[in-house]
């Protein structure tokens, strides 16, 4: 892969070519940013339990304290499973594949990859796949 310079105050347009090697690197960049901050934070937690003590002597003050890592740790099995979808976004932007709808094929709106940079279909194509989930889910 051939280095990409991007300015400082780059933001990808509608006006220009999608997917040029600027915006991949510029959604690149911000993806490994993202994937950075969320194993930081994973890291904290771990040092935050690893602290904590559950030997509370009061028994109100332990429930609260087992509720707040129980909690913390559904947030970080969360965080855990977005760091999976951010690296294939990764995977998807080295294939050549990321930005692009996986339903229609068709180009995801450069707003929409601002918003949510590990989306895989398009704002259309998520609407209708949340239809028929609601549909099944009615059935």
């Amino acid at each position: 892969m051939t280095t990409v310079t991007l300015e400082p105050d780059y933001r990808p347009g509608e006006g220009e070519a999608f997917m040029n090697p600027k915006m991949q690197e510029y959604f690149r960049r911000k993806l490994l940013s993202w994937k950075a901050e969320l194993l930081r934070e994973s890291g904290e937690t771990i040092n935050h339990l690893q602290e904590g003590s559950l030997a509370e002597p009061d028994i109100a003050d332990r429930a609260s304290l087992e509720t707040d890592r129980s909690l913390e740790l559904r947030t970080r099995d969360r965080e855990r499973k977005l760091i999976s979808k951010i690296d294939a976004a990764l995977k998807r932007i080295e294939d050549g594949e990321y930005g692009y709808c996986e339903d229609t094929s068709e180009p995801i709106s450069i707003k929409r990859l601002e918003a949510r940079p590990i989306a895989t279909l398009s704002i259309e194509a998520q609407e209708r796949h949340e239809r028929m989930e609601r549909t099944q889910r009615d059935d």
